[in-house]
């Protein structure tokens, strides 16, 4: 399983960690995902969303 949102897709993005003297080395910046229950496709399961799709009332809980 990929790390990434089943909502909207939202995945990890790259870039550099800069220091004070200007040394560039790879780093990684990961979404917030949460694992919750879910009602997709008339079914309830488990899938990770990011907390901005929680937020934003993207996701349907069961009752």
């Amino acid at each position: 399983m990929s790390y990434m949102c089943d909502i909207c897709g939202k995945h990890p993005s790259v870039g550099n960690n800069v220091s004070h003297a200007n040394n560039h080395t790879k780093r990684r910046w990961k979404p917030n995902l949460r694992k919750v229950r879910a009602v997709t496709r008339g079914s309830v399961r488990y899938i990770q969303v990011c907390t901005r799709c929680l937020r934003s009332g993207k996701v349907i809980k069961p009752a």
